[in-house]
């Protein structure tokens, strides 16, 4: 199988999001809505990315992964089980809510999956921060009389971050998003997360949003203390080592090229900035798409300016 995989993009309504995708990114929004999420991989009972172009043009990714797992996936993969990662661009307008996935060992009890993530700032605005883990020497009881006291925000790290910047969000950590951060953020294939605390918003509805405050105590990590982010560089590096996953970043000079080798793992290639060109068809990848490589490719792809790329791997 020597063509790589791209898919249609399925755009969520968010309270907290905009139009960023439609101005950084070039893409084609629906009109006046609020764009907070592109699913741009996914292979979930309740959303399918479709396939568009090549041999599967039109199929879900299931479908093409039930016709033909061992090329997509490789020889061992059973062909039942989901694509194990989702990748989503987040237009974040404003703050999102403060919140947490269950780990791995609480999930069953709670009916919920754990959901370790990476955040790849594409883009921001000057003062953007972040907010991940507990501030030093937080303990529960502080955290709890927070929530009745609305004053949350004092019991959690928050830090500036800028364009390039990247951190590891495992199950258990508490965390936000600040407003006028575009984030790539990619995923293990999970949909669980649970509000502790939404900074008095309310929904597209006008009605407070739901809190999960049980099951947000139950799955905090309490001895997760200010966890750093990888500061953004322009030179080939890990930026992410986890057990779902490790992505890599991959700059790439104008001219220059990124060969893939087959028969080693299906990996997933993020274009974050420039663009690049297959050498052997000439089909372009341009700033913003995310595309499977098959285990069974091949493939090298040429810089057309400088470039930078996230590859996906090890979760297959």
């Amino acid at each position: 199988m020597q063509q790589f995989l791209r898919f249609k993009s399925l755009y969520q309504d968010r309270v907290w999001g905009g139009r960023v995708l439609e101005t950084k990114l070039g893409r084609a929004l629906p009109a006046g809505r609020p764009i907070g999420e592109s699913w741009e991989i996914v292979d979930r009972a309740e959303a399918q990315s479709v396939i568009n172009g090549g041999a599967f043009d039109g199929l879900t990714i299931r479908a093409a992964i039930e016709k033909d797992g061992a090329a997509i996936m490789g020889p061992r993969w059973d062909v039942a089980r989901a694509f194990p990662i989702l990748v989503k661009w987040l237009d974040c307008r404003e703050r999102l809510s403060l919140q947490v996935h269950p780990p791995a060992a609480v999930a069953p009890e709670l009916k919920g999956e754990p959901k370790t993530e990476n955040w790849y700032i594409a883009d921001c605005a000057p003062d953007s921060s972040l907010i991940v883990g507990l501030k030093r020497g937080v303990t529960r009881e502080q955290f709890e009389r927070a929530i009745h006291d609305n004053t949350l925000e004092s019991c959690v790290h928050r830090f500036p971050v800028k364009a390039g910047d990247s951190i590891l969000v495992h199950s258990g950590q508490i965390h936000a998003i600040d407003a006028g951060n575009l984030i790539l953020e990619i995923q293990q294939n999970s949909d669980t997360t649970y509000r502790v605390y939404d900074w008095g918003r309310l929904g597209l509805d006008g009605k407070p949003r739901q809190m999960h405050v049980n099951e947000s105590l139950k799955s905090i990590r309490w001895d997760d203390f200010e966890p750093s982010p990888v500061r953004g560089e322009n030179k080939a590096a890990v930026i992410a080592d986890a057990r779902e996953f490790r992505i890599r970043r991959v700059p790439l000079a104008a001219g220059e090229t990124l060969r893939v080798s087959a028969g080693e793992q299906a990996r997933i290639l993020s274009m974050v900035s420039g663009r690049v060109r297959g050498v052997s068809d000439g089909v372009e990848i341009v700033r913003g798409e995310n595309v499977v490589l098959p285990f069974a490719g091949a493939f090298a792809f040429e810089a057309q300016e400088a470039a930078l790329l996230l590859i996906t791997e090890n979760f297959s």
